[in-house]
């Protein structure tokens, strides 16, 4: 069974450039609708609670300091099939394989700096919700 929510982050390449009103006016015309959002600043701490699946990666410092070195948007995102569309709306990890039109496409340089963060199951977009919205009845 597929949800209707999912988690998204614009991530702080895309924050530095000035593509927050982009990014979710795509994301609000592709027909989800916001139930949640917040600008903020990952701690060191909070990046390596939430990337802790990738802790014994190579990639997972890089990976900490990127996500701290700036703000970012949250958001708890609503619509049918939730996951796989907006996995669908973001595109490729890698902006050079993204579908056009698709927001990683649009707005993201490279696999590392690659704009935006979109949940990979239902599962995983009610931890990642909950895990920055805590305390509140979103998810």
């Amino acid at each position: 069974m597929t949800g209707n929510r999912t988690f998204t982050m614009i991530k702080p390449d895309a924050v530095e450039k000035g593509y927050i009103g982009a990014i979710l006016q795509k994301i609000t015309a592709a027909g989800f609708k916001i139930v949640a959002m917040k600008y903020t600043q990952l701690s060191q701490r909070d990046a390596e609670t939430f990337y802790a699946i990738h802790k014994e990666r190579p990639f997972f410092g890089e990976l900490v300091e990127f996500m701290t070195r700036g703000p970012i948007v949250a958001a708890v995102l609503e619509k049918d099939n939730a996951v796989e569309d907006f996995r669908a709306l973001i595109g490729a990890t890698n902006p050079a394989d993204a579908a056009e039109g698709t927001i990683r496409k649009l707005y993201a340089s490279s696999v590392a700096e690659n704009a935006v963060h979109g949940s990979d199951s239902d599962e995983n977009a009610g931890i990642e919700s909950n895990f920055h919205f805590a305390g509140r009845e979103i998810f």
